[in-house]
């Protein structure tokens, strides 16, 4: 673990040559420790998990929301290009390679992650993104042909609608990404079925 890229973070390199790289974006609360152990959804890939700069109640957050799911956009682009200079001073560092950098995220993670993908397009080959919602919506939208994103949101989610899910995904295929959705039964919590359908996914991309 290291603090002199900006982010205090957690790195593991990858056990296979040419592996890609786990971003591991925690949620509220988390910390850089929070999602390592999810590194073994992708065996061989090399691990780079940040915290989270913004406190909410001492807790760590990627950027600040003004209510709940009432999200501060300007700190949110400021953040999200923080966190992107950030991968790319550790793809330097660690010598892995930029063009294959996945991000895992959940919940405050997974919307910082389409943030980048939305404001830095290219920083992301593609995101797991873990009871997502709509980050913010650029205009115009980025070109996001080749990056594939996986969205897996709960069905009694009290946080994010349904409705707010299909948002996110029809803005992300309209900026071309390839985009899975699927339902989890569950609310605001991680199920395993999460992992099971996380592990398929990385294991294709």
């Amino acid at each position: 673990m290291t603090a002199d890229l900006g982010f205090q973070h957690v790195f593991k390199p990858a056990a296979a040559p040419g592996a890609p790289t786990l971003l591991l974006l925690h949620g509220t609360g988390g910390d850089e420790h929070d999602l390592v152990p999810l590194a073994g959804l992708a065996p061989g890939a090399a691990v780079l998990s940040p915290r989270g700069q913004v406190l909410e109640n001492g807790k760590p957050r990627f950027f600040r929301r003004l209510a709940e799911g009432v999200f501060d956009v300007e700190d949110l682009k400021l953040r999200a290009g923080q966190l992107a200079d950030f991968v790319g001073a550790a793809a330097a560092h660690y010598k892995f390679d930029p063009s294959r950098v996945i991000a895992m995220g959940f919940s405050n993670g997974a919307n910082i992650a389409s943030a980048v993908m939305l404001l830095r397009p290219g920083v992301l080959k593609g995101g797991v993104l873990l009871r997502a919602q709509v980050p913010l919506e650029p205009d115009p939208l980025p070109s996001l042909q080749g990056t594939r994103v996986l969205i897996s949101n709960g069905q009694m989610d009290p946080l994010v609608s349904e409705e707010e899910t299909q948002r996110l995904a029809r803005m992300l295929q309209r900026a071309g990404a390839d985009v899975e959705v699927h339902w989890q039964p569950a609310g605001h919590h991680l199920m395993p079925t999460d992992f099971n359908l996380a592990k398929r996914w990385l294991q294709s991309i």
